[in-house]
């Protein structure tokens, strides 16, 4: 079976989808991206999909809850590269992704991650001084 590779990249994943995404590689790709968010306690995930030319209602209802599910285990999720006729496809099918992140290359989308990584460090550094 086909799988998806997943990169560590510093405290951060990055999954870059270069083939035709089917019901059962979305699937897997999902099993395998919040396990490995678990075992190597990323802190963020880029999912760049700049090779996919389309996405049904069921692959954008994914992405979704890839990015739901990596924000429950405690990472924040950006989506990168998406074509126009994905966004088109996205609003026309009224999916509405909203733990999802975009930007529109890899290099905005880690630049976001980075900056979501250290305001979320402010913010606990605040809360461990107030306590």
């Amino acid at each position: 079976m086909e799988r998806i590779p997943i990169l560590k990249v510093g405290e951060f994943l990055l999954v870059s989808i270069q083939v035709d995404m089917h019901d059962r590689l979305v699937l897997s790709l999902q099993d395998d991206l919040t396990a490995q968010v678990v075992v190597s306690r990323a802190k963020g995930v880029l999912i760049d999909i700049s090779a996919l030319d389309m996405v049904d209602s069921f692959i954008g209802r994914m992405l979704g809850n890839m990015a739901a599910m990596t924000r429950a285990l405690g990472a924040e999720t950006v989506v990168v590269g998406m074509q126009p006729a994905v966004a088109i496809t996205i609003v026309e099918l009224g999916l509405v992704l909203t733990d999802v992140r975009t930007a529109i290359n890899v290099d905005k989308g880690m630049a976001l991650l980075q900056n979501l990584l250290n305001e979320s460090s402010v913010i606990d550094s605040h809360e461990f001084h107030e306590k």
